[in-house]
């Protein structure tokens, strides 16, 4: 084969990457409106003003005939959210490294979240349960979808390029996020302009990020490619078997490979802290700080916005001082933001906007470089099992985060002691982290070790 041959075909496969890294963004850009619009600034608020107009006299609803506070529903269907992904997640996982099937799982995920979300249109007066239903339904199918496409990176970008690869994802993401704010915005502060409500202008921007999330899956679904089976043995049994099964056969997998479960501790520790203050934020600036829906949605427009600029120059900082050094930097700067918080005045937005742009400096690239550091830790073949139990802890989907939360404000009543008690979920994850040998674990895991991680 002669040389120009051999530099046709490289040519050809680094085209063929970055048409498929292209569309691997687009799954970000696709899903983070949900993210955005839904979980962190409407529906927190919505769906517990919701349960409060179902609420009896001392301010409970009644699920099921369990007694529940109305203002710690959303944080108690957040968790019930992350049961149903621990069931689905491992199997679907499973099924994806045995199939190699992985682009109609993703397809399949993606457009049942999509439609629950869609249908949150139908979310007004009353219906609490419903709003509960829709929420876990979406979550669940989020978290399957995003646990597929995050196992797509280690296939579509070299060691040496994910840093910047998974950055470059997460800035999509936030960009679509702010785009769809703005236009949420303004539906919202000029609802009586277009005729319509603000309980209808709430559910019109939250129907429009499901059809936003069906709509823009289309582009990942069509420039993603199957890689065919796995050739290593996926845990667990080839028949059927339950979530909590598959989850403990992979979770037995990893313990061959103990310094990935390590960093797999490290992260679900400090991601429950991140993602709970995403979800929770909206509710704390609106019940505890007073807070206006328009100011909520500027200050996280203003994170968004700060997200992209953030992921993207703490991608850069990880080629200069590795994605581990980085990510324990963001660490530091998320336990001092968030005991900022708990000292927030009441009615003051100038200062929770203060708070919105730090959140927004270290939050796109503490997660972009936690999944970039955690596909390296990955054995060749099990990219979709192993990225199952990495993805119970993401994008909201994490259980013990949103429970610690709910149970505080339910056992004191109040939002501040709810929000500083996350605290501990920062400092723990920094210590479990910091004691990670990263470039060992990389190097047990099978995969060649990038020069500066």
């Amino acid at each position: 084969m002669g040389t120009d041959t051999v530099r046709t075909e490289a040519a050809d496969d680094a085209a063929g990457r970055r048409r498929e890294q292209r569309g691997w963004y687009f799954y970000d850009w696709a899903c983070s409106v949900y993210s955005t619009s839904v979980l962190t600034v409407f529906l927190g608020p919505y769906l517990t003003s919701v349960a409060e107009a179902a609420a009896d006299a001392d301010g409970f609803v009644h699920p099921l005939g369990i007694p529940v506070r109305a203002g710690s529903f959303f944080a108690y269907s957040v968790s019930l959210s992350v049961v149903v992904a621990v069931l689905v997640m491992p199997l679907v996982g499973a099924a994806a490294d045995r199939t190699g099937r992985k682009n109609p799982l993703l397809a399949a995920a993606a457009y049942t979240g999509a439609a629950a979300t869609t249908a949150m249109f139908l979310l007004d007066g009353d219906r609490y349960l419903l709003g509960g239903l829709l929420l876990v339904v979406a979550n669940a199918a989020q978290s399957v979808a995003m646990m597929l496409y995050n196992s797509y990176l280690p296939q579509i970008a070299p060691p040496e390029e994910r840093d910047a690869v998974s950055s470059r994802g997460w800035a999509f993401g936030y960009a679509a996020g702010s785009l769809m704010l703005v236009v949420n915005l303004a539906l919202y502060l000029g609802h009586e302009t277009f005729g319509v409500s603000e309980g209808m202008a709430v559910r019109i921007c939250l129907a429009s990020a499901g059809l936003w999330w069906g709509v823009f899956a289309l582009v990942p679904l069509l420039r993603l490619r199957d890689r065919g089976p796995s050739t290593e043995k996926v845990s667990g049994q080839r028949g059927t078997t339950t979530g909590f099964r598959q989850l403990a056969a992979t979770l037995r997998d990893m313990r061959r490979h103990p310094l990935t479960l390590a960093f797999l501790l490290a992260y679900l520790v400090y991601n429950d802290g991140i993602q709970t203050v995403i979800t929770q934020a909206s509710v704390y600036g609106s019940k505890e700080l007073g807070l206006s829906q328009s100011t909520l949605i500027g200050a996280v427009l203003l994170v968004q916005v700060l997200a992209v600029a953030g992921a993207l120059t703490m991608g850069r900082l990880a080629r200069v001082y590795g994605a581990k050094r980085t990510i324990l930097g963001s660490l530091v700067a998320w336990t001092l933001t968030l005991a900022a918080g708990y000292f927030l005045p009441a009615g003051a937005p100038v200062w929770f906007f203060v708070l919105a742009a730090g959140i927004g400096l270290v939050l796109g690239g503490s997660q972009a470089l936690s999944r970039s550091l955690f596909s390296h830790l990955v054995p060749p073949g099990k990219e979709a099992e192993y990225f199952s139990a990495y993805e119970i802890s993401d994008r909201g989907m994490s259980w013990l985060g949103p429970l610690l939360f709910g149970l505080t404000y339910q056992l004191t009543g109040s939002y501040r002691d709810a929000i500083i008690s996350l605290v501990a979920f920062f400092v723990i994850g920094f210590i479990l982290l910091a004691r990670v040998p990263v470039r060992r674990a990389i190097s047990d895991a099978g995969n060649p070790v990038p020069p500066t991680i």
